[in-house]
């Protein structure tokens, strides 16, 4: 579709032509940069979730082990989302998918921290921050610099 609208207007040869695709090619690897990053981010702390001794987690927070370890995986499969599509371009859509169930926890986690842990404004801006981020390589994979399929 974009390639017919350039081919209309006559930008196909064009300095601006090779300008617009210079600036997608830095899009989508900011994009992969920060999926990655994303996708470290939820393997490190769902993989605490799961494989830590119930007695540790216990210790760790007033939340039950069993929606802990839920939590745990959800961050895994949304880790694996965000890659795995993309990287072997089967069903790219599942990746700004995986990123708004990111969204989702992260929002979650933004209003039970001040709730549960500490009313500190500073232990919120951590889950706030992954989860803006998230919802930016949601959107932009969604709209800005979408993945291909096969």
């Amino acid at each position: 579709m974009s390639t017919t609208y350039v081919r209309r207007i006559g930008l196909r040869n064009s300095a601006n032509f090779t300008t617009v695709k210079r600036a997608s090619r830095q899009l989508s690897a900011s994009l992969w940069t920060l999926q990655a990053l994303l996708a470290l981010i939820f393997i490190m702390t769902g993989a605490m979730k799961v494989l830590m001794p119930a007695e540790m987690l216990e210790t760790q927070s007033p939340l039950p082990v069993i929606v802990l370890r839920f939590v745990g995986l959800c961050e895994l499969a949304g880790a694996l989302g965000l890659i795995l599509p993309g990287l072997l371009r089967i069903r790219p859509i599942l990746t700004p998918l995986a990123a708004a169930g990111l969204v989702v926890l992260m929002i979650c986690a933004t209003i039970l921290t001040p709730i549960l842990m500490s009313p500190d404004p500073m232990m919120m801006l951590l889950p706030a921050t992954v989860g803006l981020v998230a919802a930016f390589v949601g959107y932009a994979r969604l709209r800005l610099a979408p993945l291909r399929a096969r």
